[in-house]
């Protein structure tokens, strides 16, 4: 059977893309805790005993920094919810299939992107 006659990969390829995307989930899940702490923890650099001045500068960047983080943190909870959806394409192996087309996603797409859902012929007309 040609590739693009194929419906949906195999098992074996669906498991090679699970993990990848393990794989990515694990970053993605250490990078969003070390995202939230930097939110939740205040610095251990107090400004206590430092001019009125330096501590009004000091917290404004440092508020600029959590929002900042709160908004890296945001996007990394969505891709985390991406990936975890990913997963859920392969366990009912609708994975690789795009949602508009029908045909499968390249592998080297899904490689690259293995939250996709969409074919690069898709996604440009949905630009």
């Amino acid at each position: 059977m040609a590739e693009n006659e194929k419906t949906r990969y195999s098992d074996a390829e669906l498991a090679e893309f699970k993990a990848v995307i393990l794989d990515k989930l694990e970053k993605a899940k250490a990078d969003y805790n070390l995202l939230r702490s930097t939110i939740t923890h205040s610095s251990s650099n107090d400004t206590e005993d430092t001019s009125p001045t330096f501590k009004v500068l000091e917290e404004g960047a440092a508020t600029l920094s959590k929002e900042e983080s709160g908004r890296l943190a945001q996007r990394q909870l969505k891709f985390i919810q991406h990936l975890e959806a990913a997963l859920m394409r392969i366990e009912n192996k609708t994975y690789g299939i795009c949602r508009e087309t029908g045909k499968l996603i390249p592998k080297e797409r899904l490689m690259i992107v293995p939250h996709a859902t969409l074919c690069i012929e898709a996604k440009d007309r949905g630009k």
